[in-house]
């Protein structure tokens, strides 16, 4: 798995001791190492040892031999920090990479020092008649030996290995792992986000119960449209 470090010579000292807390950031589907970059080189500035990751298929990293899950990729994060020496973190989850920092915080929480969900998925949409409707002229077509309808762009694009992956991905719903995360966690979402409703960012709030919700001014990645209230309460958590 392609990876990057980010520190700067700063480090954060509790009693006179030197402490170097990491954080780990998770991108969301498309994205990668370059994903918050941006905000890894500030908070390195702070003391933080930052860690971005290319998740399998993505960036530099090749894509799985096999249809990858949210459990085979929260797996890959925890080998790579095993590799690295690595027993305990922050995880920074946006989009897609939420669902990988939810699936450690509730089957790893002993690696989880803090939790932070940005514009997360994971919960279980709420469907409506069109989104019914659609699903059954799909199953129709292909029940009388058409191919169905096509997906998305960004879909059709996909290799046959990542069509699989994002199909295991996008149909994993996590609400019932929710109310077992017990580590500090704070919810970054975008008023305006159309892809994670704002619906489950309160949903998020009130399963987890040792979390807090903070909303932004802007869409599906809203830190960065709002990225200097972001940054300022993100920071001001992990100093918690």
């Amino acid at each position: 798995m392609n990876y990057k470090i980010i520190e700067g010579s700063k480090f954060q000292t509790v009693n006179g001791n030197e402490t170097r807390d990491y954080v780990v950031f998770l991108h969301g589907w498309g994205g990668s190492v370059s994903a918050f970059l941006f905000v890894a080189k500030r908070l390195a500035t702070l003391g933080y040892r930052c860690i971005l990751l290319d998740m399998a298929g993505f960036g530099d990293t090749p894509e799985p031999t096999f249809p990858y899950t949210v459990k085979a990729y929260a797996n890959d994060v925890r080998r790579l920090l095993y590799d690295l020496g690595i027993e305990k973190a922050v995880f920074v989850g946006q989009s897609f990479g939420g669902r990988i920092a939810t699936e450690l915080a509730y089957s790893s929480p002993d690696t989880v020092k803090k939790l932070v969900l940005i514009d997360a998925a994971g919960c279980k949409p709420r469907r409506g008649l069109k989104y019914r409707l659609r699903v059954f002229a799909h199953k129709f077509l292909q029940k009388i030996g058409k191919k169905g309808l096509k997906g998305s762009r960004d879909y059709q694009v996909l290799s046959p290995v990542m069509r699989e992956t994002f199909k295991n991905v996008v149909n994993y719903f996590q609400d019932g792992q929710l109310e077992y995360i017990v580590c500090p966690t704070a919810i970054f979402w975008g008023k305006n986000d159309k892809e994670t409703p704002l619906y489950m960012a309160k949903r998020l709030k009130k399963r987890i119960k040792n979390s807090q919700l903070f909303l932004l001014d802007g869409g599906h990645f809203a830190y960065m449209d709002d990225f200097f209230r972001f940054f300022a309460v993100f920071s001001a958590f992990l100093k918690e």
